[in-house]
């Protein structure tokens, strides 16, 4: 007694299917603006390129990156940068007088030339001192308003 047992015997459209597959899983992986017949469109690689900003402080000698989140300073011979400034608080460092810088690489290129630019004890001069200060008067007057009138 002869066992029938199932034989597989790929059809000619089997056959058609299976080569196109291979032909489009193997065909060659270019960087074109169309697909070409047999070729897969992989788009180029995306690369986001973020300038540095950073303020500087002079009474601390502290740079801080809001790019980043990170402050950069001297520690010892080395430039560091960290998630926190060193020696001071975040609420005392904001609140001390400040530079916005205009390069946009590593501080440690530009530090001497800023240092002498803006020593520690920097403050700006006094006409924009008082003329912020008369900035903050008007915003308080206008945030608790004026309601003469209303």
């Amino acid at each position: 007694m002869k066992s029938k047992q199932p034989c597989l015997h790929p059809g000619k459209l089997g056959l058609v299917l299976g080569a196109m597959l291979v032909a489009t899983l193997t065909g060659c992986v270019t960087y074109v603006d169309r697909a070409q017949p047999g070729e897969v469109y992989v788009a180029p690689p995306v690369q986001v390129v973020v300038e540095d900003d950073y303020v500087y402080y002079p009474n601390y000698e502290i740079y801080y990156s809001s790019s980043r989140h990170q402050y950069a300073y001297r520690d010892g011979r080395n430039w560091v940068s960290r998630p926190a400034p060193r020696g001071v608080s975040v609420d005392v460092l904001f609140a001390s007088p400040s530079v916005r810088m205009n390069f946009h690489d590593s501080p440690a290129q530009h530090h001497a030339a800023v240092a002498k630019q803006y020593p520690k004890n920097w403050s700006p001069p006094a006409q924009k001192q008082t003329e912020r200060k008369e900035d903050r008067k008007d915003d308080q007057h206008d945030q608790h308003g004026d309601n003469h009138g209303r």
